[in-house]
């Protein structure tokens, strides 16, 4: 027991920068993907079409590959990014495609007739985006992002490839050194399972809530 007790250090420090990439790329890719949804819907056709590109190429390619390319290809072009710092590009981009398409979703969700009640109190469009239907828009997305963001902490794993000192690359160390493989990751399963479990409660929260008030209206 004190063995396996032992090995919780360094695999408590992996499970820290697993939630710093996590909520990090999280941040980042909500950014990205309100911004990349925002083209999509865009009538500017150039914009629209440069969105459905980079949405199609990330959840079109595996995060794996977009992971490596980040650090073994860009440097080829001079852009040289710590491991640390390539995950978070690479796991940014990838959920950023997809909540592009989650905000996109919640968008299109709205009444047309909120939007023209809008335009009627005198709002423009982008007075109307900012202040009816992208409140509303990520209300009714909450429980997709956090759904979301399970899938990325879990995808964070493939930050050990690229050497990245997380959870995963703590326990693939680990079990190399000592050849304990049970004891090593099933901890890192628990540990994964823990650091997952307050996001699944959150979201089942909110997919309660919105079912709730949604029949209520009813």
């Amino acid at each position: 027991m004190s063995d396996i007790l032992g090995f919780l250090p360094l695999l408590l420090k992996g499970a820290w920068v697993t939630v710093e990439i996590t909520v990090l790329s999280l941040l980042i890719a909500l950014v990205i993907g309100i911004v990349f949804a925002l083209m999509r819907i865009s009538d500017n056709i150039f914009l629209s079409k440069l969105a459905g590109i980079y949405i199609s190429v990330f959840r079109g390619t595996p995060l794996l590959v977009q992971l490596m390319y980040v650090y073994f290809v860009l440097p080829e072009l001079g852009l040289h990014f710590s491991p640390f710092v390539s995950a978070l590009i690479g796991l940014s981009l990838n959920e950023g495609a997809y909540l592009a398409e989650i905000f996109r979703a919640g968008i299109r969700s709205i009444g047309k007739g909120q939007i023209e009640a809008s335009y009627a109190l005198g709002m423009n469009n982008s007075m109307a985006m900012r202040r009816v239907i992208l409140p509303q828009a990520i209300r009714n997305v909450l429980p997709p992002i956090g759904n979301s963001a399970i899938i990325l902490l879990k995808n964070s794993s493939l930050a050990a490839v690229i050497t990245v000192s997380e959870l995963m690359h703590m326990g693939e160390q680990l079990s190399a050194s000592t050849f304990r493989n049970l004891e090593i990751f099933t901890l890192v399963a628990i540990l994964y399972w823990i650091l997952h479990y307050p996001i699944a409660r959150f979201t089942d929260s909110l997919e309660r809530k919105m079912s709730y008030d949604s029949s209520s209206r009813h």
